[in-house]
């Protein structure tokens, strides 16, 4: 009897250890490097950046990305501040000057990070626009402090 009362102890253990690991959160891995597709990359943008597509993303702008990017995209909106996320500042001709429209669209179709995607939500011309609308913060004459 003893013998048996300590293989069933044993397995009890061992079930009691199986389970703790399987209950500790498992460690975070490094978040996977944001890659975009090289053909998306190359994508050109068809609207051009007329006072009407301006204005369309301007919409757009308001209601999707404002609340994070900020209002004149300097990236310091409401929702970026309290989640103590930093974001880059639009108005800054460097901060996209690396990126193409392509990538832009890809971007903002697809999401990146914490930013949802727009996904089917938007038509191709919305999107269109607003990578228009937000490449014009970087031709505005900054705010006078």
């Amino acid at each position: 009897m003893t013998k048996h009362f300590c293989v069933l102890l044993i397995f009890l253990l061992a079930a009691l250890f199986v389970s703790a690991q399987e209950s500790k959160p498992p460690a975070s891995a490094p978040a996977a490097e944001y890659k975009i597709p090289p053909e998306a990359g190359k994508m050109v943008n068809p609207v051009k950046p007329t006072a009407a597509s301006l204005a369309q993303g301007k919409k757009t702008y308001g209601i999707d990305c404002e609340v994070c990017h900020g209002k004149d995209g300097d990236g310091k909106g409401d929702l970026a501040a309290d989640m103590k996320v930093k974001l880059a500042d639009y108005r800054d001709p460097a901060a996209l000057k690396d990126r193409t429209d392509g990538e832009l669209f890809y971007i903002i179709k697809n999401g990146k990070g914490e930013m949802p995607s727009e996904g089917d939500r938007a038509k191709t011309d919305a999107i269109w626009n607003l990578v228009n609308y937000i490449r014009s913060f970087a031709k505005k004459e900054p705010a006078s402090k």
